[in-house]
């Protein structure tokens, strides 16, 4: 009896214990795994990785413009501290941030913005090798227009073009391009787009006079191609518009936060104007309306979406968007039928952009083609070889296409997207929509470039154009194609697309597919306006 007593003793202590302990862990709550930052044009991504979901409240407040986040359950870890030092210089829409222990189990976190935001903040449930997230989503308070992103690019660039009789840009100043890229851009990537008015954006250029121009003469084709826009109207506008000013408040606040001094704004690049242009055209000022070919670039994956992942640790998002910024050049300096050429990026940094949103931006600034660049996996390293995909409406060409472009859907899960966001609704009412003719013109544009690829030495997966139902080939009016560079499973593959003179092979190859293609398929004419 005693013994049995003892027993029992023993086993109360030890369950009052389990509780002691279980409610110590309650009261401990999550704990945080990591912080990233993705600071981007687009908008900038905080992201803060737990063990168990997190809930928040965040506030917004004005002059200067600030942005409070409360995150329940949780105490201060030297893991948020670590997001004071990930805030770059070069973000677009964060100036610093404070993190400290607001209440019990609550802490805050400061964001001191450069500009007012339209934060979107959400979970997400664990997928792949992610836990629990959450995710702050800082954009601007106006969206950025991709078509007015893709002005900005080409007023900033259009000094450095030489040879050109284009009177319409003879008073443009001289902007010098970044002396270092900014966060998330390789060396050799060039330097991003800009997207926001500032003092050194050129002037309008002259109204238009009621005369039609006259013909272009013929271009020389080993001269870079003349500078050319039938955005004129909208470019004008654009460079009159006044620089951005201190937004207004948006919540008052009785008790002002702490903020640290904001640092001075840089002072503007001393730029001359170049000499006037001679004239070839009989002294016509008139607007520049020729055509503009413009070409969709989509690298795929990016920020929390790595992509995949080579035995060596190459991840497919830096390959890609390489090749991207190669394959950008070449078409920027060239011309077809005398007409420029222009790259668009869907992302030109290391930041994840949903797969609807990759093929609105496509489809706002109305592109000519739209080509998807990647480099996939497989579950077995002896797959290898490039491959192109095209559309398919009833069903995929083989086995492994279905398979490759079921993963390639599942990006946006990886990725992050804010389901609960209307836009969301919008994008997939896009993804529904896709033409008979898109298809076609997809393949050609497909087999042109497959045919180039090959004649680079590269092997081929596959020796034809394959189809499957990628979510990011649906704009129903673009000719689109996905292209896998390579299998980055492979450990020679990996190594090819580790190497620079590859990764130029590769944009010289996909040129010329695309010449190739327009050459057969010359573009429609379009027209261009907001």
């Amino acid at each position: 009896m005693k013994a049995g007593g003892l027993k029992r003793r023993v086993l109360l202590q030890g369950g009052s214990l389990a509780l002691v302990l279980g409610v110590h862990q309650i009261a401990r709550g999550a704990s945080i795994l990591a912080v990233r930052v993705w600071p981007a044009a687009d908008y900038t991504r905080v992201t803060i990785e737990s063990d168990v979901r997190l809930h928040s409240q965040q506030l917004v407040v004005g002059n200067p413009p600030r942005l409070a986040v409360d995150i329940e359950g949780i105490d201060l870890s030297s893991e948020l501290r670590e997001l004071v030092g990930k805030i770059k210089p070069g973000d677009p829409y964060i100036n610093g941030l404070r993190v400290g222990q607001n209440a019990p189990k609550v802490v805050r976190i400061v964001f001191d913005l450069k500009q007012t935001v339209a934060p979107q903040v959400f979970s997400l449930a664990p997928i792949a090798a992610y836990k629990h997230r959450l995710v702050l989503d800082l954009y601007p308070e106006k969206a950025i227009d991709p078509m007015e992103a893709l002005i900005t690019e080409r007023l900033r660039d259009a000094p450095r073009t030489s040879g050109s009789n284009d009177t319409s840009v003879a008073s443009a100043p001289a902007v010098p391009p970044p002396a270092t890229p900014p966060s998330g851009l390789a060396p050799d990537g060039g330097p991003p787009i800009l997207v926001r008015p500032s003092p050194n954006v050129p002037a309008p250029r002259p109204a238009p006079t009621p005369v039609a121009p006259p013909a272009r003469p013929p271009v020389v084709a080993t001269a870079p191609p003349p500078v050319q826009d039938p955005l004129g109207d909208l470019m004008a506008q654009q460079s009159m518009r006044p620089g951005p000013a201190t937004p207004p408040p948006v919540v008052a606040e009785n008790r002002p936060l702490p903020m640290p001094p904001s640092p001075p704004a840089a002072a503007p690049r001393p730029v001359t104007p170049p000499p006037p242009v001679a004239v070839a055209r009989g002294g016509a000022t008139t607007s520049r309306t020729d055509r503009i070919i413009i070409v969709a670039l989509d690298p795929g994956h990016g920020g929390e979406d790595p992509g995949a992942i080579g035995p060596a640790g190459t991840r497919e998002k830096d390959i890609v968007l390489q090749v991207a910024f190669r394959l950008r050049d070449r078409i920027n300096a060239s011309s077809i039928n005398g007409n420029p050429m222009r790259a668009f990026l869907t992302r030109d940094a290391d930041f994840f952009v949903p797969l609807g949103v990759r093929v609105q931006k496509a489809r706002r600034v109305q592109a000519d083609l739209f080509v998807s660049i990647h480099a996939d996996a497989f579950t077995t390293p002896a797959a290898r070889g490039a491959s192109v995909f095209a559309l398919s409406q009833s069903g995929a060409s083989s086995s492994a296409a279905r398979w490759l472009a079921n993963k390639e859907n599942d990006a946006d899960k990886v990725g992050g997207v804010n389901v609960g966001n209307h836009e969301a609704q919008v994008q997939r009412a896009l993804l529904d929509m896709s033409t008979t003719a898109q298809i076609n013109d997809s393949l050609k544009l497909g087999g042109a470039m497959l045919g180039e690829i090959k004649g680079i030495g590269a092997r081929l997966h596959k020796g034809q154009v394959e189809q499957a139902g990628f979510a990011v080939l649906k704009a129903p009016d673009i000719p689109s194609v996905l292209v896998e560079t390579a299998f980055i499973s492979n450990p020679e593959e990996e190594a090819n697309l580790r190497r620079v003179q590859y990764q130029e092979d590769l944009a010289d190859a996909l040129m010329r597919g695309i010449q190739r293609y327009f050459a057969q398929n010359p573009p429609l004419a379009r027209s261009r306006q907001l």
